[in-house]
């Protein structure tokens, strides 16, 4: 069964395998940036910012999977398993101490069926924002829980999921200013304002790309490959740019 397009406006000629495979090149570039570039070039930061575009798009088809799922405890089980596969490639990669992006997913995922399943919405709020707190050792820490929320609760309304896509670029942008600090005091700058704007335009082609762009269909084939593609990808390009790097090094 095909979805409905989430927007009734726009060129709507992407599918939603299409945007994950962009999804996908768009992540490549960046983790290339964290693990080859030197930070502060033009073609580090390129990369970095072109990957931002990724994580808005796992978060909407996390919430259009958890919807049309047929087991939602087959999903949640995939996104623990791929988060333990994917958490040494993942730090090998590259060196962080905290937990790879499938982790927060999966934090994500249990969000939804917090949101889902528990009537008072005191107890609600709570799970709810301890699963966001949980997310603090994670890639993408407290912004993926948001966007996913912000996803869920706007869903087939395009003017509210506009919106929450534009709460999601401002937050992005308010989050990433104190990381362009720029000058010896360390004060907030019109250069660390306008390097956050654009970091965070990653974000906005992913709202464009859902909201204009995306037909609420599936690719007619190669479904299944696609399915465990985007699964097994996350670990074995981590790995896979773990390993050069180590040939790179020796040689």
């Amino acid at each position: 069964m095909e979805r409905e397009p989430i927007s009734g406006i726009g060129l709507r000629v992407l599918n939603r395998d299409v945007i994950k495979y962009i999804a996908m090149f768009t992540m490549l570039l960046n983790h290339i940036a964290h693990v080859f570039l030197t930070s502060g070039t033009i073609l580090c930061e390129a990369f970095e910012d072109i990957g931002y575009f990724t994580a808005p798009v796992m978060c909407y088809f996390l919430v259009e999977g958890y919807d049309y799922t047929r087991s939602k405890m087959k999903y949640g089980r995939r996104l623990l398993v791929f988060a333990v596969i994917s958490q040494i490639p993942y730090s090998l990669a590259f060196q962080f101490g905290n937990l790879n992006m499938i982790y927060t997913l999966l934090c994500c995922f249990l969000i939804l069926v917090a949101m889902e399943k528990i009537e008072n919405p005191f107890s609600r709020m709570i799970v709810c924002m301890l699963l966001m707190f949980a997310t603090l050792v994670g890639d993408w820490a407290l912004l993926a829980p948001i966007y996913t929320i912000l996803i869920y609760n706007s869903k087939g309304n395009p003017k509210k999921m506009a919106v929450g896509y534009g709460i999601a670029y401002a937050l992005f942008v308010v989050f990433n200013i104190q990381n362009y600090m720029y000058g010896a005091q360390g004060n907030w700058t019109v250069y660390a304002v306008i390097h956050a704007l654009i970091s965070g335009l990653g974000i906005a082609a992913a709202a464009v790309a859902v909201l204009v762009f995306y037909n609420g269909e599936r690719a007619e084939k190669g479904r299944n490959f696609s399915k465990w593609f985007f699964y097994i990808f996350y670990p074995a390009h981590l790995m896979i740019l773990y390993l050069i790097k180590m040939y790179v090094v020796t040689v």
